[in-house]
């Protein structure tokens, strides 16, 4: 390693260069990664609900279903905007009142749950929309956008299609202002953090050019989720800073050692920079790597960009960074001035003196923290993460209050299921609390009219590829226990009549989503523990130690997921299953660097007070900037974003930071004190002191 520090601080020039030509195909892959903004989709392939999705789309020509509300308009012209709309790309087919009769003959003669179906009195109109193809395909987008401009101020397309399409437009907006926002803020912690007013937009160049290449990489991935695209930035930005900090202060040590030779002393400083960033990085990249474990996609999504943006970063920060500090060394010199960080000479004696009262506190905080952790509410309804003034949320409200539906779904069962069945089916599917109404052909033509008296295209539009679809229609939300308990019964009805029926549709999906969610929460905070547990036992070769330092973070972590059971606000369900470890594995580097400098004063003869005292004293300036560095990366997303998904993750991973901090700084020196014969004991080599440490002590 010594060799190749040096070829890299010798060669500084032509590694900026050569890092300055990656940037092109990494942007080129960058604009050609295709962005995923439809949660529901990242669902496991083989669930009933994703089964009947299937078939909809291949055998109904059916990706996707909206409902288009037309206010104030006469019959005659809703029919001339249905045949627009009909004939966008993207669009299968629109169901109306005139595909059953002539808009000639008086409604009144239909039923009348059809005409409540399709009319609010006389102030709207309702028609169905079929997509071509899924919610989130450009084909489908793009459908979305043109019949909405063909439909005007007077129509209101709702539904999982128009959802994404806001949910697209807004993030696309939004995802620079991210970047934006959150440079500045930490230019600005850096800025007072740091000596030098250069190195912070060292730093920043530096990284930002790793996480453009991780951008570009993710070309390979195929696709990428919105949530990652919005985090995936701020994130490197936040979590790898601490590397960045680390060669700096390294270079600054070995400078004083070789005044004259700045080649020397940053080859020197790189080689130390990897042996230290490694312990730090690999926590990081496992915690990351844990999220992979979920069963759904979007975990293995977020767990692979950002294990693979630490990683860059961490060849970045030994490659690109000391490039830069080598080129640019007399600019960081000449604006050099004070910082305001603590000498925490003062605050060191308290904690060590104060030690006892301060683990108590860590017991008495604990137990609160878990309760809250452990009875925190989450939503999982996506339409509740958009501002209420998106085209799609009015139109989901319209859909509720004047139509009474919150939820459409539907019900494919095999067309050898009798006409008579189904008719029976479909009259206990009314009898069930919530529903407001149910379209299927039994109902309307009855078990005594054949259907060879009917058009080809009726039929064909509810039966096709051996299966019927009838839709249901619920005044339920998807997502709440009135609407889950729902499903539960009209799965129960259906296969009472076709054990192979299958129910699909939004509510559904999402009570999948809800169950999927509960074990996938399980298995990566089980998976991020044990993997942090076995790295930090093999990093300090104890077995005391990954007890202590996980406990000390994931205290931490309770603390901040607990927060809003006791300030009464839901959280989205993903922070509950990602946050957790992302700080674990993000902070944890925190316990590990204060973890070493008290091993390495004790084995220079201190007793377990004063040494420390200096681990404190020596460590907390670092762990106070990349905490703070964390903090302004993520604090600024969390206020502006309108998407309240990302907000919220961002609030959390801001305050995550800073209860880490105060976690790491006050309550685990605490801890290690009282422990640390049980620490010595249960650890090889942890004291090893030598003979002239012996002497000097």
């Amino acid at each position: 390693m010594e060799k190749l520090a040096e070829k890299i601080a010798k060669h500084s020039k032509l590694i900026l260069l050569l890092a300055i030509i990656l940037l092109v195909p990494s942007v080129f892959g960058y604009f050609n990664t295709d962005i995923n903004y439809d949660i529901l989709s990242y669902l496991p392939d083989d669930l009933s609900t994703t089964k009947a999705e299937d078939i909809l789309k291949d055998e109904f020509g059916c990706g996707s279903l909206a409902m288009l509300i037309v206010e104030n308009m006469d019959d005659k012209d809703v029919a001339k905007i249905k045949d627009k709309v009909a004939q966008v790309d993207g669009v299968a087919e629109v169901l109306w009142i005139d595909d059953f009769m002539d808009l000639s003959v008086p409604k009144e003669i239909l039923p009348n749950d059809m005409t409540d179906f399709l009319y609010n009195g006389d102030k709207s109109t309702m028609m169905i929309v079929k997509m071509e193809e899924g919610t989130a395909t450009l084909k489908t987008q793009n459908a979305v956008e043109s019949i909405r401009k063909i439909a005007g101020k007077q129509a209101f397309l709702s539904g999982m299609s128009g959802i994404v399409k806001d949910t697209k437009d807004l993030a696309d907006k939004e995802v620079t202002l991210y970047v934006l926002v959150a440079s500045i803020l930490i230019l600005i912690i850096l800025g007072l953090t740091l000596e030098s007013s250069v190195i912070p937009v060292i730093f920043l160049v530096s990284i930002g050019m790793a996480v453009i290449y991780n951008f570009g990489s993710n070309i390979f991935l195929g696709e990428i989720s919105y949530i990652t695209k919005a985090l995936a930035a701020v994130l490197q930005l936040g979590v790898t800073m601490d590397y960045s900090i680390f060669l700096l202060h390294r270079y600054e040590e070995e400078e004083k050692k070789y005044p004259d030779d700045k080649i020397k002393a940053m080859s020197k400083a790189i080689t130390n920079t990897v042996v230290s960033v490694f312990g730090s990085s690999i926590t990081t990249v496992a915690g990351f790597l844990a999220l992979c474990v979920m069963d759904l996609g979007f975990g293995k999504d977020i767990g692979i960009v950002m294990a693979k943006g630490v990683i860059i970063g961490v060849l970045c920060t030994v490659t690109i960074l000391p490039s830069f500090i080598l080129v640019f060394d007399k600019q960081i010199a000449k604006y050099k001035h004070k910082t305001i960080l603590p000498k925490f000479q003062r605050i060191s004696k308290g904690i060590v003196k104060n030690h006892k009262k301060l683990a108590i506190l860590f017991v008495i905080i604990f137990i609160p923290a878990y309760i809250g952790y452990k009875n925190a509410d989450v939503y999982y309804n996506l339409d509740e993460t958009l501002p209420d003034t998106l085209p799609s949320i009015i139109a989901t409200n319209k859909m509720k209050h004047d139509y009474s539906m919150e939820s459409t779904n539907f019900i494919l069962v095999k067309d050898s299921v009798s006409s008579n069945d189904v008719t029976e089916m479909i009259k206990e599917i009314e009898d069930l609390d919530g529903i407001t109404s149910v379209i299927g052909l039994e109902k309307y033509i009855g078990p005594r009219i054949d259907e060879e008296f009917l058009p080809e295209d009726i039929i064909n539009q509810v039966k096709s590829g051996g299966y019927e679809e009838i839709l249901v229609n619920s005044k339920y939300k998807a997502a709440s226990d009135e609407c889950n308990a729902q499903i539960e019964e009209l799965n129960k009805i259906v296969h009472k009549y076709d054990k192979d029926g299958l129910v699909g549709g939004e509510a559904p999906l999402t009570l999948d989503l809800i169950k999927i969610a509960d074990t996938d929460f399980k298995k990566v905070s089980l998976v991020s523990i044990l993997a942090i547990f076995i790295i930090i036992a093999i990093l300090f070769k104890s077995v005391s130690l990954p007890v202590i330092l996980v406990a000390a973070i994931e205290c931490a972590i309770f603390v901040n997921l607990g927060i809003p059971y006791y300030t009464g606000t839901v959280e989205p369900f993903i922070a509950s299953i990602v946050l957790g470890t992302i700080q674990l594995g993000a902070t944890v580097d925190y316990a590990i660097l204060l973890c070493s400098r008290f091993k390495e004063e004790l084995n220079t003869g201190l007793d377990k007070y004063k040494a420390m005292e200096v681990a404190i004293r020596s460590s907390a300036p670092s762990i106070l900037t990349s905490a703070l560095t964390f903090f302004g990366a993520t604090v600024g997303v969390g206020f502006i974003s309108q998407l309240e998904m990302i907000s919220s993750l961002c609030t959390l991973m801001a305050r995550g930071a800073i209860v880490s901090m105060f976690m790491i700084i006050f309550i685990l020196p605490a801890i290690l004190l009282l422990f640390e014969s049980i620490i010595v004991k249960t650890s090889k080599n942890f004291i090893e002191i030598s003979d002239s440490a012996k002497e000097s002590n």
